[in-house]
C-alpha cells in the first residue's frame, strides 16, 4: 500500500513537470494553457485513482479550457467541456454513492468501486460512437469555420460517451478516453499550443494508469 501511494504522488509530480517544463520550452504559449495543464493533470491522476476529489479540479480545469478552445475556434471541444460541467455535477452524487463505506484502515475512504460493462454491449458503443463522430465532423466541416472539423469530432463524440461511462462507474470509459487523448494531442499540436498538447500526451499515459488502478478497484 505505501508503495502504492509513492507511485502515485510521483506519477502526479511527473505530470505537473511535464507541464512546467513544456512552458519554459515554448515561451509564447500563455499562461492560461499552463494552469489548465495543471489542473488537468491533478483531475485525470485523481480520477485515475477512484478519488472523488477530481471533480474540484475538474470543474476549475472546465472553465479554463472553454475559452482556449474559443480562442481556437474549437467549436465542438466548447461544446464538450460545456456538458462536462453539468455531468460533473451529476458526477459528484453518483461517485458519492458508489464510494466505499470503509478504507482498509477502518476509517472513511474517498474511492468509488467500479462496474465493469459487457464486452458485447460495449462493441456496440465504440461502433455507434465512430458514425457519431463521423456525422458530427461532417456537420462541422458544412456549417461552420472550425479549422479542424473531422478531428474536432473525433475528440468531441468519444469523449461525450467516455463521460457518460465515467460518471456512471463503469472502467471501460478508460478505452474512449485513451482515443480522445491521443487525437487531442495531434490536434493542439496543429494549433501549436504545446502546453495543451503535452497534458493531452501525459493524459494518454494516464489512461493506462487509471484503468490498472479501476481493475484494482472493481471487486
Amino acid at each position: 500500500m505505501k508503495k502504492q501511494k509513492i507511485f502515485d504522488y510521483s506519477f502526479l509530480a511527473l505530470g505537473l513537470l511535464i507541464q512546467v517544463v513544456t512552458f519554459s520550452l515554448m515561451p509564447h504559449d500563455s499562461w492560461l494553457s499552463l494552469v489548465c495543464g495543471c489542473l488537468g493533470v491533478c483531475n485525470v491522476v485523481l480520477s485515475a485513482q477512484g478519488n472523488i476529489w477530481n471533480f474540484l479540479f475538474g470543474f476549475a480545469q472546465v472553465g479554463i479550457y472553454t475559452y482556449l478552445c474559443y480562442t481556437h475556434r474549437f467549436y465542438g471541444e466548447i461544446g464538450i467541456n460545456i456538458y462536462y460541467f453539468f455531468t460533473m455535477i451529476y458526477g459528484v452524487y453518483v461517485w458519492r454513492q458508489r464510494l466505499r463505506l470503509n478504507g482498509e484502515d477502518g476509517g472513511p475512504e474517498t474511492r468509488i468501486e467500479p462496474r465493469r460493462l459487457a464486452w458485447p454491449v460495449l462493441a456496440a458503443i465504440a461502433i455507434a460512437t465512430l458514425v457519431g463522430a463521423q456525422m458530427v465532423g461532417w456537420g462541422l466541416a458544412s456549417w461552420t469555420d472550425d479549422t479542424q472539423p473531422y478531428l474536432d469530432a473525433y475528440t468531441t463524440v468519444p469523449a461525450l460517451v467516455g463521460q457518460v461511462l465515467l460518471i456512471l462507474v463503469y472502467r471501460e470509459h478508460w478505452f474512449f478516453w485513451l482515443a480522445v487523448d491521443l487525437l487531442s494531442v495531434v490536434l493542439w499540436l496543429r494549433a501549436g499550443d504545446y502546453c495543451m498538447a503535452a497534458q493531452y500526451a501525459f493524459w494518454c499515459a494516464n489512461c493506462l494508469y487509471g484503468l490498472h488502478r479501476w481493475k484494482a478497484l472493481t471487486r
